[in-house]
């Protein structure tokens, strides 16, 4: 029973009660008990089997059972006593929402990981040392591990030379951020690399560091990891190898070693305080509007000073100054002379990493979309965000997955809308950090044609997804959370993320006054490219006179969708699941 006061003299009180059952999981429960009050460990398999995709796998008759314990283990302890095998409607209800015994996605890697790594998305991220923003956060191993244990594959560091000149600290250089050790990140990713996968850990090195430091780097590295760390026989890869080839390994990808210039302090990186316009929205700008903006005169050679740049003459004299840094490079980056056409030439026995800023991708793709999935079909492409995300903002990764773009690199330790898409994506696979990328992306038609991303493509797949109903805030937060005078008014957005004819959002009608809302309202979904979308739902909280209180979110890949009636988890705005909130849902394919 919850209170609430209204003015000074009266309270009113509203009572959290579990809602019934929905009427289509009343209705299943009736046919496959067969009328009865009881559903036995046969019935519930032959629902698994026909309603629920068979789980995404063959289901036996001992699984059905071990569900049937579980739950009855859960709702009624004492049940062993009486020996009783069966599920009530109640039961049955519970076992539905349940996300661990009826997950909406799987949890195991059943791709391919059998292929070159240029044939993956890889889950990257950007300054993973920062704490916070791009200009004065701390510098930490901590965002490191984070990132680790969330199953990102691709960590950056900065390297630059301690104030004396004998070490080398990780910062983001020009700026006033505080420097972390480099031996401390390269000791927290050994202990942490393979927390969540088993599959290869990169780490893309920015150095601006003389011969003697890289050479220093060079010992380090090889002291931490040891035999973990992959370093090719014979220099420059040809091909790149798969994930299945570099399980518990460590990959090194930078460019070739130059002369260390000492640069000039960048004042205006320390004066200079440009607003970020998708941060007015804790929530972050909505993803179909994260590029709208057009960037003028956008030159390939300037993305960002300090990425990829290795085009001198000078550089190429002393380009073997430091061997031993030299040889522990399994990813060659790096932009050859020229624009941005030669830059995307595929070369028959070597292969490479390119970077561009995320302003540089969207001017390539308007005249070079066929160039750069050539690109990526063989090399791996990193994008990274605009400089003038200070607030440690992201953008939106779909025209990066779209182009065939392995390395879509994000602050992991900003918040919003683009953000959660990236979770969302690699959930995909088992959440292992590589997610094989669509066929479409990898095929090449008769006449040897690419994917144009820009066709007019017809609708490949209908999804319809039903949202019933929502429970568990009331564990997750204080009764006056969300407004101080009564229950919730919670709504639900629904809507897809990805190729650009099929983005769309769609809501429920709040309900009023209630911690279980109950919705029952199905929306429909038609999608011409479902191998890459990705499935939005948020919940917020109804105000009149404010704006809506965030409630919750998930992002799931569609390709990865199970079938059925499913359980939803909810997570907060970093993407950390909730520990109760969660929404019951159905998902139907329609061919």
């Amino acid at each position: 029973m919850g209170t609430y006061r209204v003015c000074c003299c009266f309270s009113r009180r509203f009572k959290v009660t579990e809602a019934d059952p929905p009427s289509d999981v009343k209705e299943t429960f009736r046919k496959y008990s067969g009328g009865e009050i009881h559903m036995t460990a046969d019935q519930l398999l032959l629902f698994i089997e026909e309603c629920q995709g068979g789980n995404g796998g063959i289901v036996s008759k001992s699984d059905a059972e071990r569900i049937v314990e579980q739950v009855l283990h859960k709702r009624h302890p004492i049940s062993s006593l009486i020996n009783r095998k069966t599920l009530t409607l109640e039961d049955f209800h519970h076992y539905l929402f349940n996300s661990e015994l009826n997950p909406s996605i799987g949890s195991q890697v059943h791709q391919d990981m059998t292929l070159p790594l240029s044939h993956y998305f890889i889950y990257t991220g950007h300054n993973s040392y920062l704490t916070g923003n791009q200009l004065s956060s701390p510098c930490s191993d901590v965002p490191i591990i984070k990132a680790l244990k969330r199953g990102v594959r691709v960590i950056e560091l900065d390297l630059w030379p301690n104030s004396s000149k004998d070490n080398v600290h990780v910062l983001h250089g020009r700026t006033l951020t505080t420097p972390v050790e480099l031996v401390r990140c390269l000791k927290s990713i050994k202990e942490h690399a393979f927390s969540a996968s088993v599959y290869p850990v990169v780490i893309t090195l920015e150095d601006h560091l003389t011969p003697d430091l890289q050479a220093k780097v060079a010992q380090m590295v090889n002291e931490t990891f040891g035999e973990m760390l992959f370093c090719p026989d014979s220099g420059e890869l040809k091909e790149l190898p798969s994930p299945e080839s570099l399980k518990y390994r460590i990959l090194i990808s930078t460019k070739p070693p130059k002369e260390y210039l000492e640069a000039e302090e960048d004042k205006r990186t320390k004066s200079q305080r440009v607003k970020d316009p998708i941060d007015d929205d804790v929530w972050g700008e909505e993803p179909s509007r994260a590029i709208s903006y057009k960037e003028k005169n956008i030159k390939y050679e300037n993305d960002e000073s300090d990425h990829d740049n290795e085009d001198s003459e000078h550089h190429i004299k002393h380009s073997d100054s430091c061997p031993a840094y030299k040889n522990l490079i399994a990813i060659h980056a790096g932009k050859p002379k020229g624009g941005l056409e030669e830059a995307l030439k595929v070369e028959k026995d070597k292969v490479r990493r390119l970077s561009l800023a995320e302003q540089a991708l969207e001017k390539a793709a308007e005249h070079h979309q066929q160039q750069i999935i050539r690109f990526t079909q063989k090399n791996i492409l990193r994008i990274y965000p605009k400089g003038t995300r200070f607030t440690s903002s992201n953008y939106k990764p779909l025209i990066g997955w779209l182009h065939g773009a392995q390395m879509i690199a994000f602050n992991m330790q900003g918040y919003g809308r683009a953000l959660w898409l990236m979770h969302g994506m690699f959930q995909a696979n088992g959440g292992c950090g590589y997610v094989k990328k669509p066929d479409f992306l990898m095929t090449n038609g008769p006449n040897n044609e690419v994917f144009d991303p820009k066709a007019k493509l017809p609708v490949k797949k209908t999804l319809k997804v039903k949202v019933y109903m929502g429970d568990g805030w009331h564990l997750d937060f204080k009764q006056t959370h969300f407004d101080a005078y009564s229950p919730p008014d919670f709504y639900t957005r629904v809507g897809i993320s990805g190729a650009p004819a099929d983005e769309i959002m769609r809501k429920t009608k709040p309900k009023e006054d209630t911690w279980t809302p109950v919705w029952n309202e199905e929306f429909t979904f038609e999608l011409t490219l479902p191998e890459i979308a990705l499935l939005r739902i948020e919940v917020h909280e109804y105000d009149m006179s404010e704006k809506d209180d965030f409630a919750g979110q998930t992002c799931l890949p569609v390709s990865e969708l199970r079938p059925g009636i499913r359980a939803v988890p909810l997570c907060d705005r970093k993407g950390y699941p909730y520990t109760a909130a969660r929404l019951l849902m159905r998902f139907e394919f329609v061919s």
